[in-house]
């Protein structure tokens, strides 16, 4: 079922949250509502779920407006941070109690509980209590009680934040097959954009409140909107130099104390001079020696190793560093002397006063 969010706005006495939301989730896609800590995510979804009410603007599942319907009619099911297990039940009970609260025939009770566990794996453990449970299995029972429902929509709000590290890998995965296991349209919001990248079809970046961009995993990526969206996705984060629109012959060039840089043909034409910030993922720099030409040199600063990869740090101009990612064999140590060289064709151009994507033809 398609989710619309139809200009939302959402007031707590004189503090405004969220201001002209505009989203349309399409049926059956999984959508995550992506943002740091305060930005509204969370309140958004609750506004979905029917937990708060919206302070103006419409809520629509699919041609139904559900602004004031109440969340038991709205046919959602809804995980929490908590897993909010009854810890005197079996995991048999806590996955249909909400089947009994409906007064479902105990035959179809059991038809879905047996169902649910089996996707889920946890079949073995429907005779156990919450108590004797991993943090793992106890998060999949939180799960199966939302699944056995079978809701047209479900809302996840940070379902895997109370997981280690190992585990929130192992369960991007199985959420992202329970997802299509339930043939549902799903709603998640998290702060970790590894697990909005991994797991969505779209993602809505949020930010005070605001939807910055939404799009795919992809396009918010490839793509950012602005400087808080190329700031936000991507880990390592992107490397950032202010600077000045310039001109070298007859191409645009970009222009700072640390580093002039001929742009692509076409990239950028204006009024030379303009503030304008170049961002460049330390993927898409090339970390080369002493003697080979480059676009800027510096000091090595730190090296990190990651594993299969290098997080280099080296210090341009005065105080400023630039993040390299390199394999991890290469030969670089602290207080080397390196150059860097930056591809125009892997740079992206923000206005330096509103932060949005630089396009000027």
């Amino acid at each position: 079922m398609d989710v619309s969010l139809d200009r939302i706005n959402k007031s707590f006495g004189a503090v405004q949250v969220l201001r002209d939301v505009d989203l349309m989730f399409p049926s059956r896609k999984f959508v995550t509502l992506l943002g740091p800590s305060g930005c509204g995510k969370t309140t958004l979804l609750r506004m979905i779920a029917g937990l708060e009410a919206v302070t103006s603007g419409t809520i629509r599942f699919g041609d139904r407006v559900v602004n004031d319907l109440a969340p038991r009619d709205r046919n959602i099911a809804m995980v929490f941070q908590s897993y909010a297990l009854y810890p005197q039940m079996t995991v048999r009970r806590n996955l249909g109690y909400g089947l009994r609260v409906r007064k479902t025939p105990k035959g179809d009770i059991d038809t879905a509980v047996t169902r649910v566990a089996r996707i889920l794996e946890i079949d073995h453990l429907l005779d156990r209590k919450p108590a004797q449970l991993s943090g793992g299995q106890r998060q999949r029972v939180a799960l199966g009680r939302a699944m056995v429902r079978q809701p047209d929509i479900f809302l996840m709000d940070e379902p895997l934040s109370n997981l280690d590290a190992k585990l929130r890998v192992t369960m991007r995965a199985e959420l992202r097959r329970f997802h299509l296991d339930l043939n549902a349209t799903t709603v998640y919001v998290t702060h970790d954009q590894l697990e909005a990248m991994t797991m969505s079809d779209l993602i809505a970046v949020m930010h005070g409140g605001i939807v910055q961009q939404f799009g795919t995993p992809a396009e918010v990526y490839g793509k950012p909107a602005n400087l808080f969206v190329a700031g936000f996705i991507g880990s390592p984060p992107m490397n950032f130099i202010t600077g000045t629109l310039a001109s070298e012959g007859d191409r645009p060039a970009f222009s700072s104390p640390e580093l002039t840089l001929p742009l692509a043909p076409g990239a950028a034409k204006g009024s030379p001079g303009r503030d304008i910030v170049l961002g460049v993922r330390p993927q898409d720099l090339t970390l080369v020696g002493e003697q080979e030409p480059a676009s800027i040199r510096g000091r090595v600063w730190v090296v990190e190793l990651l594993g299969s990869e290098k997080l280099v740090e080296v210090t341009i101009g005065e105080r400023r560093r630039m993040t390299v990612q390199v394999r991890a064999d290469t030969a670089v140590n602290v207080d080397d002397v390196v150059g860097v060289r930056v591809d125009p064709q892997r740079v992206h151009l923000f206005d330096a006063q509103s932060g949005a994507i630089f396009r000027v033809s």
